[in-house]
């Protein structure tokens, strides 16, 4: 028997409500008929969800080591604590530098092919004591993906690290072995590596770090240099992730690679960012011809700079998270879980938001809207809960429905538009009716 009684969660812009637990809401006898009809059914499952988390950049280390203490505490916790917080049990890391790094780096000494300068002190100082607080908090291992923004220049045809190029044939063999020293190094230090990307948006060439890529190109270099120097070290374990760039042609750049045999046994999945459209039915069409490979988003953020107080950022993250996790996604990682007043740094003044901001100038705190719409998924769509089938007779809600390992039922429901929407729930022949008021998002938990 179910229980008559649901625990209601809002987040909504016209009130002080964030993450707000509300009145309990009740099953009643009868479903309302001017109301959006939801319609779940437990007995149809889809994917298993990994779980939630963001970005551990060298730019919110550094934000992060500019305040105090305390306030510093207060963000990892209220990001990575199981209970208090929004449970984060998943990272993102750049292999060298990246755009959210202070200025361009490596590893490794200019033209070194034996990699035997090889040293990640520079992320000793600031990153990964951040991850090791994070995993503290957490009470374990955090799942980490680490992805290449662009190989050392001297292994590209235009021997810079910015705008774009290419990695050099002769130098495939040698890269593919630094993905290797990377992970050991990452160990050493008692982080262990997940996942990797084979390249950070391989078809953009941006004024920062970026290295391109074709389908084709990456396709071959996995079945040519990386998955068999994977498997020669040991590291079969590693879960290699193609693509990690934009949904447009999602479907046809994993097509290249996932048709190709050779290259498909070495590759987990698919890794997705939420820039230029939301076209959110390509990753279905990814999973329904390749579903025994998986799909991951593993970054998004809101461009141009700091936005204090905008309520859309928030909708924007949970339009894309919903969209994504009913066409089959697994896992969601954020971009930076921390920026500066600035939106940054970021050694080229790509300034972006962040769900939290520091002023590092007066030690304050800022959390975004996005902060509190990411945590009515990740703080209780639990690791190992399964999506299971709904559906709504309109599109002014937009709604996305699990089954947690506990067997407690998620629902979360996000009204976008400004007037409240009433919604009549049926959940395996029992109804509840609960009111979404305008720029809201609910979690139910049953």
């Amino acid at each position: 028997m179910i229980t008559k009684t649901i625990t209601h969660i809002q987040t909504a812009r016209d009130t002080g409500d964030r993450l707000q637990v509300k009145e309990p809401v009740s099953f009643t006898s009868a479903p309302a008929d001017d109301a959006v009809q939801l319609s779940i059914n437990t007995e149809k499952t889809f994917q298993t969800i990994m779980g939630f988390g963001g970005a551990f950049t060298e730019a919110s280390a550094y934000s992060l080591s500019l305040i105090s203490k305390e306030k510093r505490d207060e963000i990892l916790h209220r990001y990575f604590d199981p209970v208090d917080g929004l449970g984060y049990r998943l990272g993102r890391t750049h292999i060298h530098s990246c755009d959210f790094a202070l200025g361009n780096y490596t590893y490794v000494d200019e033209g070194d092919t034996t990699l035997e300068s090889f040293s990640i002190e520079r992320e000793r100082e600031l990153v990964i004591p951040l991850i090791k607080d994070a995993a503290k908090i957490v009470g374990d291992n955090l799942t980490i993906v680490s992805s290449p923004w662009s190989p050392p220049a001297w292994m590209k045809d235009t021997n810079e690290m910015n705008h774009g190029g290419k990695l050099l044939p002769e130098y495939m063999p040698i890269w593919a072995e630094y993905y290797v020293k990377y992970i050991e190094a990452m160990e050493d230090e008692g982080i262990p590596i997940w996942g990797i990307t084979i390249q950070n948006e391989p078809e953009a060439k941006q004024v920062w770090d970026s290295c391109l890529y074709t389908a084709e190109e990456e396709r071959d270099f996995i079945k040519d240099h990386l998955g068999p120097t994977l498997q020669k070290r040991g590291k079969n374990d590693l879960k290699v992730i193609i693509w990690d760039h934009n949904r447009d042609v999602v479907y046809e750049r994993a097509k290249t690679v996932l048709s190709d045999p050779e290259a498909a046994q070495y590759v987990w999945g698919t890794g997705l960012h939420w820039y230029v459209s939301e076209e959110f039915e390509n990753l279905s069409k990814v999973h329904d011809e390749f579903p025994d490979k998986h799909l991951i988003f593993t970054e998004g953020c809101i461009e141009g700079g700091v936005q204090l107080g905008a309520w859309h950022t928030g909708e924007r993250y949970a339009r894309n998270i919903m969209g994504d996790i009913n066409n089959h996604l697994e896992a969601w990682i954020d971009w930076n879980i921390v920026l500066n007043e600035e939106g940054g740094p970021n050694h080229v003044g790509n300034y972006c938001d962040a769900p939290v901001i520091v002023d590092t100038k007066k030690d304050e705190v800022h959390y975004n809207s996005s902060f509190y719409y990411i945590g009515h998924f990740s703080k209780y769509v639990k690791p190992g809960a399964v999506r299971i089938e709904h559906t709504n007779s309109s599109e002014k809600i937009q709604t996305t429905t699990f089954r947690n390992p506990s067997g407690e039922i998620v629902i979360v429901m996000m009204n976008q538009g400004d007037e409240s929407v009433k919604v009549s729930a049926d959940l395996n022949g029992e109804t509840f009716q609960v009111e979404l008021t305008g720029h809201s998002i609910s979690t139910l938990l049953i």
